[in-house]
């Protein structure tokens, strides 16, 4: 398997396509998909829920977590 250089990742992260970055094969050997949301496309959180089938993690200010009354998933 071939792995892609950071910048290659990084130059596809900005056109609003979807990586996959994966963890030591010595660790854990997984991948988790990872997406900008200023530039990805509408289908890519369905992509995620269909074929990624974990979590789906946002990262969002605290003022935004409790306007919507949102609780950390661990403290």
């Amino acid at each position: 398997m071939q792995l892609d250089s950071i910048e290659k990742a990084l130059k596809a992260l900005k056109n609003g396509d979807s990586i996959i970055v994966v963890d030591d094969e010595n660790r854990e050997n997984e991948g988790d998909l990872v997406a900008v949301t200023e530039w990805m496309h509408n289908d890519t959180v369905n992509f995620m829920a269909t074929h990624g089938r974990g979590l789906i993690c946002a990262p969002i200010s605290s003022d935004i977590a409790k306007k919507l009354d949102l609780n950390p998933m661990v403290s």
